[in-house]
C-alpha cells in the first residue's frame, strides 16, 4: 500500500488515508444573501472535494466574529444562519465521500488583515466604510503595509475574541463538522500575536516568547474544552516570518510542543505571511522541512503543504517521515479529482462514487 492511502487515526477520526484538502479562501460569500453565509459556490467547491476521494476537506477560515473577517465576502462561523449552511455542506459531503471524506472547519481571526478588498474585486487595500468595510484591531497599532491601521486590543476584547473562539467551535460541533483547525497563520490575528515584528504590547499578551503566544495558547484551550474529547484538534502555524528578527522554525518547534500539551493533535504547517517584506525561496514542497523539523522535536503529527503538486511527491513527503498527511490546495482547483488520480497513478485501488464508476480507468485493455 503507499504510504500516502495509509489509514491515519486522530482521536477518534479515522481517516481513510493522507491525503486532504488545504484551506482555501473563496471569498464567494454575498453580504446581500447575509455576511458571511456559505452558500451553492462552498456546497459545489468543497463537494467535487470529497466525491473526487479526499479523506479530509478544510473549509476556508470561516471568522468567529464579524470583524475578524478577511474581506466582506469571506465565511463566518458566528451565527446561526451560517452554522445551517454550513450543516448543509457537512451533510452533503458525509453522504457522498467517496472515501468515507471527513470534513473540518479553520476557525479565524484576521485582525489587522480583515476588512481588506478581496483578490479579484480590482481593488487593493482595505475597504472603507461606504463599502462595506470596518476599523479593524490588532495588537499593536501597527498597519500591514497598504492597510489601514489597527486599533490596539484592550483586554476586554482579547478576552472576547477567545470566548468568540469557543463559540465558533460549539457551532462547529453542532453542524456536524468531524474536526476543528485554529487559524494561528499567515500573519492573521494569532500570529499577529506570536511575532515579534507585529506584537509591541508590554502586558501579559506581548513582551517574551510566551507572553505572545498567550494568545494562541488560551484559544487552543477555550477550543479543546467545548468539543468533545473524541473530536481531534488541529492548529494551522507559520512556521517561519521568513524576516529577519521574526518567528522562525525554532520558536514554530517550541510552540507545538505547548500546543500539543495543550490538546492539539495535528500541527498543520505552513509559513509566512507577518510582513509584507519577507523573503519567501518558493520551490516544489519548500516546506516540507518546516514539518519535518516540527513532527521530530516536538513529537507531534504534521501536515505539510506548499506546492505539493505530484502523487508522486505527496507520496514521498509520507513515505519519509516529513509529515503524517498532505494538504493539496492549487492543485486540487486544477483537479478536484486528485485524490482518484493519484491513487490510479500509485496503483492503489480507491472507491469512486457509483455515478463515476463507469470512468474507472483499467490498468489494462
Amino acid at each position: 500500500m503507499p504510504a500516502l492511502f495509509q489509514p491515519l487515526a486522530l482521536r477518534s477520526l479515522e481517516l481513510q488515508h493522507r491525503g486532504w484538502v488545504s484551506p482555501m479562501c473563496q471569498y464567494s460569500c454575498d453580504p446581500d444573501d447575509g455576511p458571511g453565509v456559505p452558500n451553492d459556490w462552498h456546497l459545489v467547491h468543497l463537494g467535487a472535494f470529497a466525491t473526487g476521494g479526499a479523506a479530509l476537506i478544510l473549509t476556508e477560515a470561516a471568522a468567529v466574529n464579524a470583524e475578524g473577517r478577511i474581506s466582506p465576502r469571506d465565511a463566518g462561523l458566528y451565527n446561526d444562519e451560517q452554522a445551517g449552511a454550513w450543516q448543509r455542506i457537512t451533510s452533503f459531503v458525509h453522504r457522498n465521500g467517496a472515501a468515507d471524506a471527513k470534513i473540518g472547519v479553520q476557525l479565524a481571526h484576521a485582525g489587522r488583515k480583515a476588512s481588506t478588498y478581496w483578490p479579484f474585486s480590482g481593488k487593493q487595500g482595505s475597504v472603507p466604510a461606504a463599502e462595506g468595510g470596518w476599523p479593524t484591531v490588532g495588537p499593536s497599532g501597527t498597519a500591514f503595509e497598504g492597510y489601514a491601521a489597527p486599533a490596539a486590543m484592550t483586554l476586554e476584547q482579547i478576552r472576547g475574541v477567545i470566548a468568540d473562539f469557543a463559540a465558533a467551535a460549539v457551532r462547529a460541533v453542532d453542524a456536524g463538522f468531524d474536526t476543528v483547525e485554529i487559524h494561528a497563520a499567515h500573519g492573521y490575528l494569532l500570529h499577529q500575536f506570536q511575532s515579534p515584528l507585529i506584537n509591541e504590547r508590554d502586558d501579559e499578551w506581548g513582551g517574551d516568547e510566551t507572553g505572545r503566544n498567550r494568545l494562541t495558547i488560551a484559544v487552543i484551550d477555550a477550543v479543546r474544552a467545548v468539543i468533545p474529547d473524541s473530536m481531534p484538534l488541529l492548529l494551522r502555524i507559520s512556521a517561519t516570518d521568513w524576516a529577519p528578527g521574526g518567528v522562525d522554525l525554532a520558536a514554530s518547534v517550541r510552540l507545538a510542543r505547548e500546543a500539543a500539551a495543550h490538546g492539539v493533535d495535528l500541527v498543520d504547517v505552513s509559513s509566512g505571511g507577518a510582513v509584507a517584506h519577507q523573503q519567501i525561496k518558493p520551490g516544489l514542497g519548500y516546506q516540507t522541512g518546516f514539518s519535518a523539523a516540527i513532527r521530530q522535536e516536538a513529537h507531534v503529527a504534521t501536515g505539510a503543504v506548499g506546492l505539493l503538486t505530484t502523487p508522486g511527491q505527496a507520496e514521498h513527503a509520507i513515505a519519509t517521515g516529513q509529515a503524517d498527511g498532505v494538504f493539496i490546495a492549487r492543485a486540487a482547483l486544477r483537479d478536484p479529482h486528485w485524490w482518484l488520480r493519484a491513487a490510479f497513478e500509485l496503483g492503489y485501488d480507491i472507491s469512486w462514487p457509483p455515478q463515476y464508476e463507469r470512468a474507472v480507468p483499467r490498468r489494462t485493455f
